[in-house]
């Protein structure tokens, strides 16, 4: 059997770059694809132009080269399509996996019959299958949503979303996110009280982080806030520059990442919506507690005590903050259940066994040699 995921720049977690990053849902592409292959699976991820070797083999995944189909820019997207299909005709895969929303969706879908795969889809927020993704965006959404209706199979991240697939009307399989494994012990020396990470989005509302800081002048920040949206990082990172009691970062490579929570007292959620946070996993990882604004993917505070949930009010969350680190015994409760929590819900090889317990149901033969 043979996957290819089609995933921007999923290839930078395996490159191990130290001087790029990317998103969550490209993190977890590279995971999948490296546990994939270690088991016997040909992996193939096709991804944007970043100057690396095409054909290169990475931990055991082969990278090909897609152009700059994921640049946001239309006019070079639809360049990239010729280049894209032209990669996967010669890789002859039997699958095509997504995860997340992309209009590419609908195009992967409709060219299976003649490139001869299957089509995969993983949900990364619950906001693609609200309808959300598609009311902010008409012609992208509606694309998205097309695609994801008519692929051949579909994978859950959490209990909510698949009861949203449900609510659709559409079959899916459900596996848990991967875990970045630790490329150093951890260290238990905590330095900085509230730690935020995520790239620069108007649906991560960093802005709010910011009203903390300004809340808590006394306590100590610390911000990672890769450029993304160019024109609210300026304000952001003109905003931050501001606070005396906050150290603020544009990038660390994932390799390093993991050094920030073990270091973090609390790590601390704004976003809008998310699907399964991996920053939750790597906070669990790190012994750090969460401090959630409005994500709390089926229901993990009240189950495991792992921190505060803010229930959306950001008076309460500021509360809540100060409570968190005037109580050192509680906190520390919280960084347990918060590593108690990845411990219990997250195994490597239990999900990708998940996942390919998924592709055996659908049809698909089983991995070239056993789990």
């Amino acid at each position: 059997m043979k996957i290819l995921f089609l995933s921007s720049y999923a290839h930078l977690v395996l490159e191990r770059s130290a001087t790029r990053v990317s998103g969550g849902a490209e993190l977890q592409v590279a995971l999948l694809a490296r546990e994939l292959a270690e088991r016997g699976v040909e992996t193939v991820i096709l991804g944007g132009d970043t100057g690396q070797l095409d054909g290169e083999v990475l931990e055991g995944v082969k990278i090909r080269t897609g152009g700059q189909f994921h640049s946001g820019n239309p006019a070079a997207m639809l360049g990239s399509a010729p280049r894209v299909f032209s990669v996967i005709a010669e890789e002859r895969p039997d699958w095509v996996f997504l995860l997340g929303w992309t209009a590419w969706m609908a195009a992967v879908v409709a060219l299976r019959g003649v490139c001869g795969y299957r089509a995969g889809f993983i949900c990364g927020l619950d906001s693609e299958l609200t309808g959300d993704f598609r009311r902010e965006n008409p012609l992208r959404g509606g694309l998205f949503e097309w695609g994801v209706a008519r692929c051949d199979l579909r994978y859950a991240m959490t209990e909510r979303q698949r009861a949203l697939f449900k609510s659709r009307g559409w079959s899916c399989e459900m596996y848990r996110n991967l875990i970045l494994p630790r490329a150093f012990p951890y260290g238990g020396v905590k330095e900085v009280d509230f730690l935020w990470v995520s790239r620069c989005q108007p649906v991560k509302r960093p802005h709010l982080f910011l009203d903390l800081v300004e809340a808590l002048p006394e306590r100590s920040f610390e911000m990672v806030c890769p450029r993304e949206d160019a024109a609210l990082w300026d304000a952001v990172a003109a905003r931050a520059a501001g606070f005396a009691n906050l150290r603020f970062v544009e990038k660390v490579p994932y390799h390093e990442i993991q050094r920030r929570y073990d270091a973090a007292r609390v790590f601390v959620n704004t976003s809008e919506w998310e699907g399964w946070p991996n920053s939750f996993i790597q906070a669990g990882l790190g012994r750090a507690a969460l401090l959630s604004l409005a994500v709390n993917p089926d229901g993990i505070f009240e189950r495991f005590g792992l921190g505060c949930f803010a229930d959306g009010e950001l008076e309460r969350l500021k509360g809540q903050a100060r409570e968190m680190v005037s109580d050192p015994a509680g906190l520390e409760r919280m960084q347990e259940g918060c590593a108690r929590f990845v411990a219990e819900m997250h195994d490597n090889a239990k999900e990708t066994h998940a996942f390919l317990a998924g592709l055996t149901r659908s049809g698909s033969p089983g991995p070239a040699r056993g789990l």
